[in-house]
C-alpha cells in the first residue's frame, strides 16, 4: 500500500533500519574503528552489556602470546596433554583460527570479531551465537543469549559436553576446516547445543519454553529433538538435515548420526518407546529405528536400513528391513572412526 500511494511522486523507498540492531542494541558488536586485531576476547568483561561504539581493547603484550591456530592438515582428536584444561585450548585454537581467517577475508571481519573475538569465552560466544541463529520477532535475542548464559554456566557438564562435540567433529569429519568451522557453521553441532539447554528447561518442568525451543531448532536447522530426550557428550550429527530424535530416545557417547535418520516410535503408543543408542554407535544417512529398541554400544546401522529389533553390540544391521550380517572384534568404534563400508569385504553374505 505505500508504494501504490507514492507512486505518483517518484518517491522511493527509504532503507529500513536492521531489525537486530533496532530491537536487541545489547548484542550489537562494539565498534571495529581499530580492527578486529585490535581486540582480543581475554580481556574483555562481559558482553552482556555491550553496546555500539565501546571498543574493547588488549594488551600488545597479551596478544603476541596468544597461540597461532593449528594447520588445516593437523586434525586433532583431544587437546594435548600440556593444555592443562580442554575448554581453554579449544577456545584458544577458536580464536586463533577466527583471527587468522579475519586476516585473510576481510569480508567476514565484522562477523567474526561480534561473535567470536568480542567474547571472553567459549560459552558466551556459542550462546551469542545460537541467540542470533535462533531469534525472531517474538522471541528475542537477548531473552535467548541471557537463557544460553545462564544454562551454560550453571551446568559445567553441558560446556563439557560442547567441547566434546567441537573435537568429536573436528576429528571426524574430513570437510571440518577448523573448531571455528564448527562453532559458525555446522547447524548439527548448533542443534545439539540448543536440545541441551532445552533439555535442562524441560527437567526444571519449564516445559513450554523447552517446547518453543525445540520448534525454533527444528524450523532454523531442520533437526527436531524432543526436550526430553538424551543425548551424550562428543556427538556428531553430520550433515543433520532431517534427523529426527523421539522423546524417549538415548543417545549415548561418541555417537555419529547422519542426515535424515529418525528414532522415532511405532505408532500411538505412549510411555517409554523411542530407541536406545549405546556409545561408540554409527548410524547411516537415511536410516529409521523404531520402538523402544538397543543398538549396542559399537554397532553399525547401514544408510537406509528400517531397523525394529535390538541390534547386539559391536554388529552391523543393513536392510528393510533390517537383518544382522555379522559381528566385529576390537577396539575399533565405528562412531568414531566412521567406518560405512568395511563390513562389506569381511562377511561374505551380503548381497544386494
Amino acid at each position: 500500500g505505500w508504494l501504490v500511494h507514492h507512486a505518483g511522486r517518484g518517491c522511493t523507498r527509504p532503507a529500513p533500519i536492521h531489525p537486530f540492531r533496532r530491537r536487541h542494541p545489547r548484542l550489537t558488536a562494539p565498534s571495529q574503528a581499530n580492527g578486529p586485531d585490535a581486540i582480543d576476547a581475554t580481556t574483555a568483561t562481559t558482553t552482556t552489556t555491550m553496546t555500539a561504539g565501546q571498543p574493547l581493547r588488549a594488551d600488545p603484550q597479551q596478544r603476541r602470546h596468544s597461540p597461532p591456530a593449528l594447520h588445516p592438515a593437523v586434525v586433532p582428536s583431544y587437546p594435548p596433554p600440556e593444555s592443562g584444561n580442554d575448554e581453554s585450548w579449544v577456545w584458544s585454537q577458536i580464536k586463533a583460527e577466527a583471527r587468522r581467517d579475519a586476516d585473510a577475508e576481510p569480508a567476514l571481519a565484522s562477523f567474526l570479531y561480534a561473535t567470536v573475538l568480542s567474547h571472553p569465552s567459549l560459552e558466551r560466544s556459542l550462546s551469542f551465537h545460537l541467540a542470533n541463529k535462533l531469534c525472531s520477532s517474538t522471541l528475542l535475542s537477548t531473552l535467548l543469549y541471557d537463557l544460553f548464559v545462564g544454562s551454560l554456566a550453571a551446568h559445567p557438564t553441558i560446556r563439557a559436553a560442547a567441547v566434546a562435540d567441537l573435537l568429536a567433529v573436528r576429528s571426524r569429519d574430513p570437510a571440518c576446516a577448523g573448531f571455528s568451522h564448527c562453532l559458525l557453521n555446522y547447524k548439527g553441532f548448533l542443534a545439539v547445543q540448543a536440545h541441551r539447554v532445552a533439555h535442562v528447561l524441560w527437567a526444571q518442568n519449564r516445559r513450554a519454553l523447552a517446547l518453543a525451543l525445540q520448534s525454533r531448532v527444528a524450523e532454523v536447522f531442520a533437526v527436531d529433538i524432543h526436550p526430553a530426550a538424551a543425548i551424550g557428550k562428543g556427538v556428531l550429527l553430520d550433515h543433520a538435515t532431517g534427523v529426527v530424535i523421539g522423546e524417549t530416545a538415548v543417545v549415548g557417547d561418541n555417537v555419529s548420526i547422519l542426515h535424515h535418520v529418525t528414532l522415532g516410535g511405532t505408532g500411538k503408543a505412549v510411555g517409554d518407546r523411542h530407541p536406545k543408542i549405546g556409545d561408540g554407535v554409527l548410524i547411516g544417512a537415511g536410516a529409521t529405528i523404531l520402538g523402544n529398541v538397543l543398538i549396542g554400544a559399537g554397532a553399525k546401522i547401514g544408510a537406509g536400513s528400517v531397523v525394529l529389533i535390538d541390534v547386539p553390540p559391536r554388529s552391523t544391521a543393513v536392510g528393510n528391513p533390517a537383518r544382522l550380517i555379522g559381528g566385529k572384534k576390537g577396539d575399533d568404534m565405528p562412531g568414531e572412526s566412521m567406518d560405512h563400508t568395511s563390513f562389506i569385504q569381511q562377511w561374505s553374505d551380503y548381497t544386494i
